[in-house]
């Protein structure tokens, strides 16, 4: 295994030093609790004084924690040193007062919790270990239980062997899902954070296309005045030709920039009457015509069950998503693509197929899920690591649709149906 890997060190994983010192407060003032409850109030004698100097000690490592470490992020291995302390300070305590027999001697997993949800996986395993080898150690070495005589009552071996092995299985069971829980909370957050990239990108060009327009309006006057001057000083230098050939150049690039200021805005205002309201067919053709012109497999709009012509507004989300997915169908073929468009008065369905090797078999039930990879040779060539799926399916989801992935169909390869209700494909804006 790779060692990067497993200590998962390029994440430059961090624990908020303000989460720490409540953590270690909480568990002082807890241990000082206990400690003057059972030796005052309850009367049970055990080395209280040694207690105490234990329990200062923490407190003091917490004040320097809090107050002289100036840093508000302590790093993955700075975080783990004071972990590992903690560990020993409450493994001290518990020998003082009944080793692995004591109530409280299931707190031991705690560092390597907070370890497993904020810190590296190789960092737990190292407190795991240390954990498991206090709680063995705890299971056979310790003062007296306080109130608990040893010639009057003696445990056997197998009621501290079943303690110390149902504290264990705790301490693996919350560690693992602790690196779990916190793995799958991480890549959803990158994910999500590449979704907010996307959709901003896409709402970004659209508005650089209303720009672009409004400059073109805005250019075209000056422009015009700009030619005007040109061609009476053209008028007014005559044939002298060492400043007519420069006129000539003016007035041709000024006639090109003109040219091109039309086209813009001409773009500009069919594009608006398109955005505001389009039939899926048309923006099905447009994403299909724009694969064309970069691939040379057959692509195919099938649209004779197109029976309810609904216009819909053409938003990013919707075009994004029939984008990726096309785009997969397209990456992923061997030479031919067929979409089917299905429509009545109640459903709208877009069915994209391809004859390529089909959804792996290890993947298609968590297909949408970011950061998943397949072990398949067939589809590992080109597939990523599902985000661009995960993209698709949520700005698609977003808009009202239900994605469905199936593995066969008529060509061989991967199927992939998105449906709406109509009704709420027309209310989407």
């Amino acid at each position: 295994m790779n060692f990067s890997t497993l200590f998962r060190l390029e994440e430059n994983l961090q624990l908020d030093k303000k989460t720490l010192v409540v953590l270690r407060y909480i568990a002082i003032f807890g241990q000082l609790l206990a400690v003057n409850i059972v030796y005052n109030y309850l009367d049970l004698h055990f080395p209280i004084i040694e207690s105490h100097i234990i329990i200062f000690i923490g407190l003091v490592t917490n004040l320097y924690l809090q107050f002289k470490i100036k840093s508000n992020q302590l790093k993955d291995t700075y975080a783990s040193l004071f972990l590992i302390y903690d560990l020993i300070q409450l493994s001290a305590l518990l020998y003082l007062t009944g080793g692995i027999l004591n109530p409280f001697s299931f707190l031991l997993i705690i560092p390597a919790i907070v370890s497993s949800t904020f810190l590296s996986m190789g960092t737990t395993i190292i407190l795991g270990f240390f954990t498991s080898t206090l709680l063995f150690f705890l299971s056979f070495f310790y003062l007296p239980l306080p109130g608990m005589e040893v010639n009057l009552f003696i445990f056997p071996i197998y009621y501290k062997i079943g303690i110390f092995v149902s504290v264990f299985i705790g301490l693996i069971f919350l560690s693992y899902f602790g690196i779990r829980f916190a793995g799958e909370t991480k890549k959803r957050s990158e994910a999500f954070n590449k979704l907010q990239e996307v959709i901003s990108k896409e709402y970004e060009l659209e508005s650089l296309g209303g720009q672009a327009a409004a400059a073109a309006h805005s250019l075209g006057t000056p422009l015009a005045t700009i030619s005007v001057v040109a061609k009476e000083l053209k008028k007014e230098i005559g044939d002298n030709k060492e400043y007519s050939k420069d006129i000539d150049l003016l007035i041709s690039q000024i006639k090109r920039c003109s040219e091109i200021l039309k086209k813009i805005s001409k773009k500009q205002i069919e594009n608006d009457q398109f955005i505001s309201t389009v039939k899926i067919e048309d923006l099905l053709d447009e994403i299909i015509n724009s694969f064309k012109e970069t691939s040379s497999k057959e692509i195919t709009l099938i649209s004779e069950k197109d029976e309810n012509k609904i216009d819909i507004q053409r938003t990013p989300e919707i075009i994004y998503g029939l984008r990726n997915f096309i785009g997969n169908a397209v990456k992923f073929s061997k030479s031919k693509v067929k979409i089917y468009l299905k429509s009545d008065e109640k459903n709208i369905s877009v069915i994209v197929t391809d004859d390529g090797p089909g959804f792996p078999d290890d993947v298609i039930d968590i297909l949408g899920e970011p950061y998943i990879k397949s072990k398949s040779k067939e589809v590992n060539e080109n597939s990523g690591l599902g985000l661009g799926t995960f993209l698709g399916k949520t700005l698609l989801e977003k808009k009202g649709a239900n994605l469905v992935f199936l593995k066969g169909n008529k060509l061989g390869g991967a199927t992939v149906v998105i449906g709406w209700e109509t009704k709420n494909l027309k209310l989407i804006v």
